[in-house]
């Protein structure tokens, strides 16, 4: 007699598992997965995510999505590890999360999570996660490929400094969006080469709002600048979105005098000479090295706001530049929330601001409220969040102006 196993279709190959404490407080998810894949796919619960990740069947995933709670805030050691564990393996990380907190949510980002998408679910939002993690590279693909930025030598970079004159008053925030719309500009394949520098050696930010890891590397380049050649300083870097370059802040908190006025002129020289924009985000003090960066830049930026603590570091800037003859003409003075349009009384105090301090504040950037501190939390660019802010208008704006002029410039040269 014939057997019929022959004739039972084979089932469909795991290509996705949910982890979580119990999948059926994430009902919507169970759905959703159905409608994406069928019967291609699996649930675990952490304890069997750990078993099943190290075994060979696991090598058909294409991903895991992780579902969280606030209750899985207690235990959010467990859900790393299953994160790096499937990371490891080359298994993309979908997280989905509801009512946890943005410090837990980014912990687990900043290990290699792919994907973030709220809870309950949004229309399609499931779908359109999935498409982008089949359509982008891994975070491993991306580390390696991090280091394959080619040299070319042949560049004389716009070196664009930023300087907070105080604590908070959005200078990172300026500096990784104004890079990332310079990175923006220009025709498809025709962009410009753009290098974000994070010299806030103790407490930048650079890659927490870009959600890039921060590599041993960079203390390893820091720490002896001088057997660093090219290669070395660009292997160094991390990718953004295979558009943007950056140079993190170390892992570790490090004093600001590790490096000297050599090493920063030898790594600004690396940057300056292999792309068309450095953009670089200085610390709120100033150090020896302040002076290096100065002469280097072709505009200096500095940040401030509508308030006194601004108005006195600003005027003790301006003094300590001019008793060292440095040149403070290069100082352009950018005002962080400034009043509204209509708000007659706040331009009236800008004014009488910049008067008092024989300034001119040529750019006005308005409160962005919410979506800011939103777009850092998830590490990444206004432009991909919150694309019609008007904080994101008005560095668009700017990077567009000095694009421009430099374009023009290149032509006259």
């Amino acid at each position: 007699m014939t057997s019929t196993a022959a004739l039972q279709p084979e089932p469909s190959p795991i290509v996705a598992c949910t982890v979580s404490r119990d999948v059926q407080n994430f009902d919507l998810l169970i759905e959703d997965m159905e409608a994406e894949l069928g019967e291609s796919w699996g649930d675990l619960s952490f304890e069997d995510a750990a078993v099943f990740l190290a075994q060979d069947d696991s090598n058909s995933l294409e991903f895991v999505a992780i579902a969280i709670d606030e209750e899985d805030e207690d235990n959010i050691s467990q859900v790393a590890e299953t994160i790096q564990t499937a990371i490891r393996k080359k298994i993309k990380v979908l997280v989905i999360a509801e009512d946890v907190s943005p410090i837990a949510l980014h912990q687990l980002l900043k290990l290699g999570a792919e994907e973030f998408v709220p809870y309950p679910l949004p229309d399609g939002a499931l779908h359109d996660a999935i498409e982008r993690m089949r359509r982008a590279p891994s975070a491993a693909e991306l580390a390696t490929a991090a280091g394959t930025l080619k040299a070319t030598g042949d560049r004389d970079g716009v070196v664009l400094p930023v300087h907070g004159l105080g604590g908070g008053v959005g200078s990172t925030t300026f500096a990784v969006n104004l890079a990332w719309e310079l990175a923006n500009m220009g025709e498809e394949g025709d962009a410009p080469r753009v290098c974000l520098l994070d010299f806030d050696l103790q407490f930048g930010s650079a890659s927490t709002y870009l959600d890039l890891p921060r590599r041993e590397a960079v203390f390893e380049l820091l720490q002896d600048t001088s057997v660093i050649d090219t290669d070395a300083f660009l292997q160094a870097l991390m990718t953004f979105n295979e558009k943007l370059h950056v140079l993190t802040a170390p892992a570790e908190m490090l004093p600001l005098d590790i490096v000297g006025q050599e090493d920063v002129e030898r790594l600004l020289e690396f940057a300056r000479t292999n792309f068309d924009y450095v953009v670089i985000d200085m610390p709120s003090v100033v150090v020896q090295w302040t002076e290096t960066v100065l002469h280097a830049a072709h505009v200096y930026f500095t940040m401030l706001e509508l308030d006194m603590r601004s108005a006195q570091n600003t005027l003790r800037l301006i003094r300590a530049l001019k008793g060292e003859e440095l040149p403070v003409e290069k100082l352009r003075y950018i005002l962080n929330r400034a009043p509204k349009f209509t708000d007659l009384t706040g331009k009236s105090r800008v004014k009488r601001m910049a008067e008092s301090l024989d300034i001119k504040i040529e750019v006005q950037i308005p409160d962005g409220g919410k979506p800011v501190t939103e777009a850092g939390d998830h590490g990444l660019p206004l432009s991909e969040v919150a694309g019609k802010s008007p904080v994101r208008r008005e560095i668009q704006k700017l990077a567009k102006s000095v694009h421009e002029l430099n374009q023009s410039e290149a032509v006259g040269g």
